[in-house]
């Protein structure tokens, strides 16, 4: 074994994540990232239904929110229970978990960000490419109001209307010639990771993405200090400034995953500056709010600074006002969330 060969005293780890197709590639990709480090450590990766993927009818925050993504999986980092084993981490992405995990449990590392931008896919042999190219009328589907409600002002003779269920299953609706959506709007991250990267028809640079998305989030039990040493090995150290960051704006404005927050991280390793942008979209898109701010990073703390940063700059411009509209209305008129 070379000098520098990394070492740990565990001879195997049980990972876990859902059954979606997505998440089966998201735990893969962790499964192999772990083992070409450890070659001598073996991973298994377990696959559970949650009650969000069972649910595709209703918006999450009306019955649970992002922790539906979670808790299932996170009883297991206790215990093992019947024939299902205990797990040492949970594999996720970084968008479904919430800002606030339980206390018994840590975010051990990020990994691997792909592309975090939001793409179009237009209908099987469409002529069209963007949005601007769709006629008056055109139905867009996206089950997120972050999305809808940055493009409503922009595209305002275009349709938003919801559309759920896994990619595979939106994508069947999409082409499915009796169905009256032109195009869907998804994250690239997860068409590039299921192999359908050809699908995308254009990406839509001028909308804020979501906080965390295209990285992935790995759960663990707090202070598992051999997990968390092997986790060392396998984090992406850009996308974790990033993404640390947006986490901490959002939790500082208290967002859940109905709010529409936007978000655009920037590191550049050489300065060490992190420039962080972020927008707060009423539902309707009739009003934003924008904001943006840069600050040299050399600590996680500094991550949580910089986030607490931006987010006293939106609320001084108002973003206090949208948040609070939400709130009150959330219950009287559900508006699909993001998943």
């Amino acid at each position: 074994m070379p000098i520098d060969q990394p070492t740990t005293s565990l001879s195997h780890i049980q990972i876990g994540g859902r059954k979606s197709k997505l998440a089966v590639v998201q735990s893969e990709l962790v499964k192999q990232a772990i083992e070409e480090v450890f070659p001598d450590l073996s991973c298994s990766i377990l696959a559970l239904s949650t009650l969000g993927d069972k649910v595709q009818t209703q918006p999450l925050y009306t019955f649970g929110g992002k922790s539906l993504w979670t808790k299932e999986l996170e009883i297991l980092l206790i215990e093992g229970i019947d024939e299902f084993p205990k797990l040492d981490l949970i594999v996720h992405s970084l968008k479904d978990m919430p800002t606030h995990l339980p206390e018994e449990f840590e975010l051990g590392c990020i990994f691997q960000r792909e592309d975090p931008r939001d793409a179009i896919v237009m209908k099987s042999n469409s002529p069209y490419k963007y949005l601007k190219d769709l006629p008056p009328g055109s139905i867009v589907g996206t089950s997120s109001i972050r999305r809808s409600s940055q493009l409503i002002r922009k595209y305002p003779h275009l349709k938003f209307e919801s559309v759920r269920g896994n990619i595979q299953t939106r994508l069947r609706k999409l082409d499915d010639p009796e169905n009256e959506y032109c195009c869907l709007i998804l994250a690239s991250a997860g068409l590039v990771r299921l192999g359908l990267g050809d699908r995308i028809t254009s990406c839509l640079d001028e909308v804020y993405y979501a906080v965390g998305q295209g990285a992935l989030g790995i759960e663990i039990k707090k202070n598992d200090h051999k997990i968390k040493e092997i986790l060392k090995y396998i984090e992406d150290p850009v996308a974790t400034k990033c993404c640390l960051a947006e986490r901490s704006l959002m939790r500082y404005l208290e967002g859940g995953c109905s709010v529409p927050l936007g978000v655009h991280s920037d590191y550049n390793e050489f300065t060490q500056e992190l420039t962080l942008k972020g927008i707060i979209v009423s539902p309707d898109g009739t009003k934003s709010i924008e904001g943006m701010t840069t600050r040299k990073i050399t600590t996680n703390e500094d991550c949580e600074l910089i986030g607490i940063e931006l987010g006293d700059i939106l609320k001084v411009k108002g973003a206090q006002e949208i948040l609070d509209k939400i709130d009150m209305t959330r219950n009287i008129n559900a508006k699909p969330t993001e998943v």
